[in-house]
C-alpha cells in the first residue's frame, strides 16, 4: 500500500467535502471565521486520527454484528476528551462551535472512515488515512471560511485585509453566504474537471489518429 497516495487522497481527490460531500453540517455551520474552521478542523483531525487508531488495534477482536455501536463509542471517548480540553483552554473558541463539538460523535467522516478503511487495514495505513481526511476536511473548512470571512467582515484571521473603504457583504456571514460559497467552490472543482477529462480526452483522440482533416469539397459549375 503507498502511504502517501492514502495521504494525498483525502486532500483533493477524495476530499470529504468538496468531493464526498460530507460533514456538510459543521462545514457550512462555523465556517463564517477562519478562527472557528481551524479550531473545528484540528479537533475532526484529532478524534479521527485516535479513533482509527484504536479501532485499527481492535479490528480483529470486534465483533461484526455490534461493530458500528462499539466505533460510536470510541469515537465519543475522543470526542469528550476533545471537549474538556477545548472548555478548559479555548472557552472562546468552545463557546464559538457550540454544539458542533459534540455533533463530532456523529459525523460521517469519522464513522465512514472507521467502517471502510480502519477496520480494514493495519496501523499505520488507518493514521496515515485519517491525516488525510482529516488535513483535507480542515482545507475545505478554511477555503470557504476565508472566502466568507474575507467578503462579509474584512478580515482573515481577525487581522485586517481589507483596503480603505470595503463595505462587508453581511449576508456571507449567514446561512446563505454559506451555500453560496459552498456552491461556488464545488463549481470551480467541477469546472476545473471537466477540464482536464477534456484534455485529456482530446490527447487520447490525437494520439490515436483519429483526427483527420475534413476534405473540402468543391463545387461544380
Amino acid at each position: 500500500m503507498n502511504l502517501r497516495q492514502e495521504f494525498t487522497k483525502g486532500l483533493v481527490a477524495e476530499n470529504p467535502v468538496l468531493r464526498l460531500a460530507l460533514g456538510l453540517c459543521p462545514s457550512l455551520a462555523v465556517s463564517s471565521s477562519v478562527e472557528n474552521a481551524l479550531g473545528m478542523g484540528i479537533s475532526v483531525v484529532f478524534v479521527l486520527t485516535m479513533s482509527n487508531l484504536i479501532i485499527s488495534l481492535m479490528r480483529n477482536i470486534i465483533p461484526a454484528k455490534i461493530r458500528i455501536p462499539i466505533y460510536i463509542v470510541i469515537i465519543a471517548t475522543f470526542v469528550t476528551i476533545v471537549e474538556m480540553i477545548m472548555a478548559a483552554y479555548q472557552p472562546a473558541l468552545f463557546r464559538a462551535l457550540g454544539i458542533f463539538v459534540p455533533l463530532i460523535v456523529v459525523n460521517c467522516i469519522i464513522l465512514g472512515r472507521a467502517e471502510a478503511f480502519a477496520s480494514k487495514n493495519s496501523i499505520w495505513p488507518a493514521i496515515i488515512d485519517a491525516w488525510g481526511m482529516g488535513v483535507g476536511f480542515t482545507f475545505a473548512l478554511v477555503m470557504i471560511a476565508t472566502v466568507r470571512e474575507i467578503l462579509g467582515n474584512g478580515t482573515w484571521l481577525n487581522m485586517p485585509v481589507a483596503p480603505a473603504g470595503f463595505e462587508p457583504v453581511l449576508l456571507m456571514m449567514l446561512a446563505p453566504g454559506a451555500f453560496i460559497t459552498m456552491g461556488l467552490i464545488l463549481a470551480m472543482f467541477n469546472w476545473s474537471d471537466d477540464a482536464k477529462a477534456k484534455k485529456l480526452k482530446d490527447a487520447v483522440i490525437k494520439r490515436a489518429g483519429f483526427i483527420t482533416e475534413q476534405p473540402k469539397t468543391e463545387r461544380s459549375n
